[in-house]
């Protein structure tokens, strides 16, 4: 198993394979239980995981928490596995990325979590075996964590899982929410990665593609799916989470976590009810308060491709191909949607923004420039005027 060049199945059958070379012997599950039966997966994992010893790390919170994080270092370590296994969606990988890392440092897992101490050893081989079609984590270095109610973002090459299993048949269960809300995130991820400041040619492939399958499959995959628009959605987070892991996220994820944590709001919602209006700011980017070094006109061209993967006219048009969208998956299309419906609750949001997110937009946001942008949001409104 190769860390540095993680290996793609589109098939869980294929775990077998992986579990042989090296043999696999005791192995450290971290499991949404609901999602294993749900899916389909305990029956066909059944056979692989009979013959090794196989420690379950279950019952942990939505959006990983440090206190289940430090209950799954103090297990491994009693439990001294040669494999970490993550079944479910972005929480179940995201922890798995963490303990499987954090139980082989010498420094506590609050310190690297809150970034007073590196990650300077890599875990055991890890593969990720995703059960949504949103979050990505599954070909990203980084996890997050909440300590103390506030989301840290931690970000090593040595996170990166060794293997992952796309299989879009453990989503064909998924409630129609669950796969509006995460493919969302997916949507909202690749869009992001292509006006990112740090997007590259490679990113803008991943990008592209993903931007435009989840763009075009997302309403039947949420209202009429079959298994072409499982498959479809599969991979545009895959994709996007590829792109991402070269770009990293921008403004309206930066904007997201304050959204999910104070209006309990699902992830890929909370970032998606801000797209629009962001894709219409960074629209009107001009050299004076572009961040990108490529310029101005460098971000417009990607601006107009984001357009044109929309199926577009122009950033209007775009806009409103966004807010329909999330209209026909029956998802909140503004921050009054969300509960956010007075002037200091959206500056409560505007000043727990994501600094770092934040800075890899394209066109510089001061907290005065997004509380006067999305304060028509907060009445439903919204005009995509940059």
């Amino acid at each position: 198993m190769n860390r540095s060049q993680p290996s793609v199945s589109d098939s869980l059958d294929s775990i077998g394979a992986i579990l042989s070379e090296p043999s696999a012997k005791r192995i450290f599950f971290v499991v949404d239980e609901g999602a294993l039966n749900a899916s389909g997966a305990n029956e066909r994992l059944g056979d692989y995981l009979r013959n090794a010893v196989v420690h379950r790390f279950t019952r942990f919170e939505l959006n990983p928490k440090l206190e289940d994080v430090q209950r799954g270092v103090d297990e491994y370590r009693q439990f001294q596995p040669d494999v970490v296994i993550a079944l479910g969606g972005g929480t179940a990988i995201d922890l798995a990325k963490l303990i499987g890392s954090m139980a082989v440092q010498p420094h506590t897992a609050r310190d690297i979590a809150i970034g007073n101490q590196p990650i300077e050893f890599p875990g055991v081989p890890f593969i990720a075996v995703p059960t949504t079609s949103g979050t990505g984590s599954e070909a990203t270095h980084f996890a997050v964590v909440y300590v103390d109610g506030v989301k840290h973002s931690v970000a090593d090459a040595t996170l990166l899982p060794s293997y992952a299993i796309v299989d879009s048949t453990l989503t064909e269960s998924l409630p129609k929410s669950i796969t509006a809300a995460t493919g969302l995130d997916a949507l909202c991820q690749a869009i992001e990665s292509i006006w990112s400041v740090g997007a590259s040619d490679e990113s803008m492939a991943f990008a592209a593609e993903a931007a435009q399958l989840a763009f075009e499959n997302l309403a039947m995959a949420t209202n009429d799916p079959n298994s072409a628009t499982r498959r479809a959605m599969s991979r545009a987070a895959h994709l996007a989470g590829k792109a991402i892991n070269i770009t990293k996220t921008t403004a309206p994820h930066a904007l997201s976590y304050a959204i999910t944590s104070k209006n309990q709001t699902p992830h890929g919602m909370a970032v998606a009810v801000t797209l629009a209006p962001i894709l219409a700011y960074n629209a009107g980017v001009t050299d004076n308060d572009c961040t990108d070094p490529r310029g101005a006109d460098h971000v417009l061209s990607r601006i107009d491709r984001i357009v044109q993967l929309l199926g577009a006219e122009d950033v209007s048009h775009a806009c409103s191909s966004i807010l329909g969208l999330l209209r026909r998956i029956n998802c909140p299309d503004s921050l009054a949607d969300v509960g956010v419906t007075t002037h200091d609750a959206l500056v409560e949001i505007v000043q727990s923004v994501n600094a770092e997110r934040l800075s890899n937009n394209p066109r510089r946001a001061s907290s005065d420039k997004l509380i006067q942008l999305l304060t028509p949001c907060i009445i439903g409104t919204f005009d995509v005027k940059a």
